[in-house]
């Protein structure tokens, strides 16, 4: 499939994704929702590629949230071998790719197995320029703001800063992974429409795209679609 040429300036740099439907894909089908998780691997790489292939910078993929602890413990317990398995299965394929892979999301219950693969991609692909891909595993927005709050209290209490040099541009040192750039392009699988505590500090400006296919369905067309849409948007952030 040959990639569209977008006109100059329309290509958002840094696109999130919440990856949802991969269990109503499969329930259509007859099949267990672990089967779904399975489809949508190939579904999030051929996006990563799709993305190289039309200059997006930076890709954020919402893999497991830390609202997703509330879910059965066998669905928990895949999920979590599930993305142990997808990292270490392509992150040499990544790395050939010139993608650079990170981990963002919080350490506590994550399995260290899990925490083990994603530092251990990290650190693999930490010279690549070419293309960024967060890997967003046990990661929650509101736990981001709260624990980034936690740290800058304790560096007050330590006399590390001072209440009144506190600013977006302090505040944001303290996230998850202060080098990620604001989101662009928001876009969620599947028809619903929210943004379930996903990046909520970095999507301030976000322009949000909710597409009506579900996550095992989608391609690097359906990142190329949104992208269309994006460079229809007047971004103003907060001008006349």
């Amino acid at each position: 499939m040959k990639a569209p040429k977008f006109p100059k300036g329309s290509v958002p740099d840094h696109v999130a994704v919440v990856m949802d439907g991969n269990g109503r894909w499969a329930k259509k089908r007859g099949l267990p929702r672990t089967a779904g998780h399975e489809a949508g691997e190939a579904a999030l790489f051929d996006m990563v590629e799709g993305a190289l292939e039309v200059g997006v910078k930076e890709l954020s993929a919402y893999a497991f949230s830390t609202e997703n602890w509330k879910r059965s413990p066998d669905e928990v317990k895949f999920l979590m071998g599930f993305n142990r398995e997808v990292i270490r299965r392509r992150r040499d394929q990544m790395n050939e790719m010139g993608v650079r892979i990170r981990w963002v999301g919080k350490e506590k219950r994550l399995w260290k197995s899990v925490l083990d693969e994603l530092l251990e991609a990290e650190e693999l692909t930490k010279k690549n320029k070419k293309f960024t891909l967060n890997m967003c595993v046990n990661y929650g927005g509101r736990s981001e703001i709260v624990d980034a709050t936690t740290k800058i209290a304790v560096d007050i209490a330590k006399k590390k800063i001072k209440p009144d040099q506190i600013n977006e541009k302090l505040f944001s040192k303290y996230l998850y992974n202060p080098g990620m750039s604001d989101v662009d392009l928001f876009l969620r699988s599947s028809g619903e429409q929210r943004t379930s505590n996903f990046l909520p500090w970095q999507s301030v400006y976000a322009e949000m795209i909710f597409m009506d296919v579900l996550w095992p369905d989608v391609t690097r067309k359906t990142l190329w679609d949104a992208i269309a849409i994006y460079g229809e948007r007047d971004r103003r952030f907060g001008k006349a």
